[in-house]
């Protein structure tokens, strides 16, 4: 187990995540405006075992954080983060 003064916290996971990864969720599975909380659900189950094994948060971090606001739906986060991006989005070229 890692020392727990070396992990991050979890405001600063959720703000890594909130920065780095669900732009590109939002981008991926909701160009109809509709927030879709399984895809954001699963990438922060992804991003938390990426930095349980990179060793970033401990073992007792990762089995009892819970999902953040930004990944449930009918929350004031949710709203503003939805509407308060602004992607263009391109059709897939396949």
């Amino acid at each position: 187990m890692k020392n727990l003064n070396e992990v991050m916290t979890r405001d600063e996971a959720i703000n890594e995540f909130v920065e780095c990864v669900l732009p590109a969720v939002v981008e991926e599975y909701e160009q109809d405006g509709v927030m879709d909380e399984p895809a954001r659900s699963e990438a922060w189950n992804n991003f938390t075992d990426y930095l349980c094994k990179d060793g970033l948060i401990s073992d007792w971090q990762y089995d009892n954080w819970t999902h953040p606001d930004c990944c449930n739906r009918n929350t004031d986060y949710i709203n503003r983060v939805v509407r308060g991006q602004s992607f263009t989005f391109s059709p897939p070229l396949y």
